[in-house]
């Protein structure tokens, strides 16, 4: 039925998200711990349960607008369309590999035009760091000294950029596989401010990122809706047409 409503004659489902498991999931500085708790037990109950604690943005989640501005949309105000996106994906794992604080330039972005066409509108930009391959090793947090998380992401220009060009418009996306669209020792969250506008969202903590091509494919964005919410742990899958 998918591949009958999307006109290809197969679809691939690739999950980007980790999965959550006491001890392997790395939080943000200062973020609650996961936690999962038995409440039902088969044997005794006839039905397993388990009471589950977990932070908006812990593993890989979503982030509504409301996370960084007053008076933008919160969960449960974005709307179904919102979540359901067109992506591209820019790959910085060699220039990561050289520099924890890489910055995707505006450089960059017009490379990426000139070697694979225009931006989609209103698209989720998908940055591939490398970083979901330390997952979940303490590699992936990355601490400084001064206990910040060093890791690459988006230039504000960059940001500013995509945002003029309607890539991402009154919508969209930046979606990362570190703990930021900002690169991690921004501590004004510039990329994240000029993000949370409008209806667009991030997406972070991706998974399995090098299964994707640079674009051509749709992304399904899953997780709770919790009135006046800032974000949702998410299930995040990619949509392939196979060739």
């Amino acid at each position: 039925m998918l591949n009958e409503f999307l006109g290809v004659d197969g679809v691939e489902v690739i999950s980007l998200s980790h999965r959550f498991a006491e001890g392997e999931v790395r939080h943000y500085p200062g973020d609650p711990e996961y936690r999962s708790e038995p409440v039902a037990a088969l044997e005794r109950d006839g039905y397993v349960l388990n009471y589950v604690s977990v932070g908006e943005h812990t593993g890989t989640h979503w982030g509504a607008p409301s996370h960084f501005n007053e008076g933008e949309a919160a969960a449960h105000e974005l709307n179904p369309e919102d979540f359901f996106l067109p992506g591209v994906l820019i790959d910085v794992q060699r220039q990561a590999e050289q520099d924890d604080d890489y910055a995707v330039s505006v450089s960059d972005l017009e490379a990426w035009e000139a070697a694979h066409g225009p931006f989609p509108a209103e698209c989720a930009v998908l940055l591939n760091t490398g970083w979901h391959k330390r997952w979940p090793t303490t590699r992936y947090d990355n601490l400084d000294a001064n206990g910040i998380p060093r890791h690459p992401g988006f230039a504000p220009d960059a940001a500013r950029w995509l945002i003029d060009h309607g890539a991402l418009g009154r919508r969209g996306a930046l979606g990362t596989d570190a703990f930021s669209p900002d690169i991690g020792s921004d501590d004004t969250f510039a990329v994240s401010k000029a993000l949370y506008q409008e209806h667009r969202v991030s997406l972070e903590v991706l998974a399995n990122l090098d299964q994707l091509p640079p674009r051509g494919f749709w992304l399904a964005v899953g997780g709770f809706v919790s009135i006046d919410g800032a974000g949702s742990p998410a299930t995040i899958y990619a949509l392939l047409p196979k060739t």
